[in-house]
């Protein structure tokens, strides 16, 4: 796992004087006032240009009427995207000392971000995944490089941890080299033996150490990816609704499909942010299964965008496929998103079974308006802000803990 912040002080002379190359050693777990540094929020920029193709070839395969292969091409470049982000994060979180080299290793890892990027039309329209796999091997080398480099700093356990994660890293790319020779029908079960092993290399490489993540920044950092992924949401849906408009003269009929769509995200941000999740992550394990569950999170939220697109496609007459199925492709994603945020989120700070079943019964309610034909985006925001409203009073409602804890909203 991996991410960055503003370098630890500078151990020499002068004031606002900084060594270029300085060795790259762990940070503190307690340093207060730690923020995502402005080489991160660009490198969580540049990561959306990818998470916005993939959006857009998801679309196009659910308007063809595939959207079972769609989801599976869109879940196997989206965790390629994810595992990347995550383990960027995570490293710089623990690492980053933001001298030249770390600069351009970073940077190097954004290129292979945008390589990755370039491949994903011809992953989902041909299944050939070499320009996918070619950039992720960029961003794969470079991050092994930053491990080696940080091993080389460190000595006993923490060097152990390091040269762990530097060569499960390398050994899992040289793996991935299955989806671009094994049969197209044995593809998809290579990539799950891959994620899995891909996704065994922390625990494995933190065994007798762990590396000193920062909770609050790495809270802050799943933060901003999500604010990220739900602004590009958005912007999807504008485009698809701007152009249905201007196309078709279709205000009347997209008008709900915008205000609903607007609803959902508008309370998914709600429901992520309700309440501060740094302090449930006081270990390794608990924060291991926090960060894997927002492979759903994110997945989700970025298909709720795509899902609109879908639904403004269907709406205007292009798209091959059903109402029901229009409505689903918003509905359904919408509903995953509301159940991995009260599963890694809201549970941690709910009191009672009222304000557990808040959001559940919202993911239900959502499903349900599936079947409601043009109005089901409309109703599905409805309900999402219902549910936002229902979290909020009984937040007022009810006293915090006597121990002081945080109030129990609705994210």
């Amino acid at each position: 796992m991996t991410s960055s912040s503003p370098p630890p002080p500078v151990p020499s002379g002068a004031p606002g004087i900084r060594r270029p190359l300085r060795k790259l050693r762990a940070r503190g777990r307690d340093e207060a006032h730690r923020t995502a540094s402005p080489l991160e929020l660009f490198f969580d920029l540049c990561f959306v240009v990818a998470v916005a193709e993939a959006g857009i070839e998801l679309v196009h395969s659910v308007a063809e009427g595939h959207a079972g292969q769609g989801i599976l091409d869109y879940a196997m470049v989206f965790f390629a995207l994810w595992w990347a982000w995550m383990n960027f994060t995570w490293f710089a979180s623990a690492y980053d000392n933001d001298d030249v080299l770390y600069r351009v290793v970073t940077l190097v890892q954004i290129a292979g971000v945008l390589v990755l990027a370039a491949g994903v039309s011809r992953a989902f329209e041909e299944h050939d995944y070499l320009v996918v796999w070619l950039g992720y091997a960029i961003m794969r080398v470079a991050m092994s490089a930053q491990w080696l480099r940080a091993a080389r700093a460190a000595e006993g356990p923490e060097r152990t941890t390091a040269l762990r994660y530097a060569g499960g890293v390398l050994a899992c790319q040289v793996g991935w080299l299955g989806l671009l020779f094994l049969p197209e029908g044995a593809r998809p079960w290579w990539f799950l033996v891959m994620a899995l092993l891909e996704m065994c290399v922390p625990p494995f490489a933190e065994r007798g150490h762990t590396t000193s993540w920062h909770p609050r920044h790495i809270a802050e950092r799943y933060g901003l990816f999500t604010i990220i992924v739900l602004g590009e949401t958005i912007a999807a849906a504008t485009v698809a609704a701007k152009s249905g408009i201007d196309e078709n003269d279709a205000l009347g009929e997209l008008l709900p499909i915008a205000a609903g769509g607007l609803l959902i995200i508008f309370a998914a941000w709600w429901i992520y942010f309700a309440v501060p999740i740094h302090g449930h992550l006081r270990s390794s394990r608990q924060a291991f299964l926090w960060g894997y569950g927002h492979y759903l999170v994110f997945a989700s939220a970025a298909a709720i965008g795509a899902g609109l697109e879908v639904a403004v496609e269907e709406t205007v007459g292009k798209a091959h496929i059903s109402t029901l199925a229009a409505s689903a492709a918003v509905t359904l994603p919408t509903a995953l998103y509301l159940l991995t945020v009260w599963a890694l989120h809201s549970r941690h700070f709910k009191r009672g079974i009222t304000q557990q079943l808040v959001l559940p019964t919202t993911a239900l309610l959502v499903i349900c308006c599936t079947f409601l034909g043009h109005w089901a985006v409309f109703a599905a925001g409805v309900v999402c802000a219902l549910s936002v409203v229902a979290g909020e009073t009984l937040a007022a409602t009810r006293p915090a803990s006597r121990q002081g804890g945080p109030s129990t909203r609705t994210g």
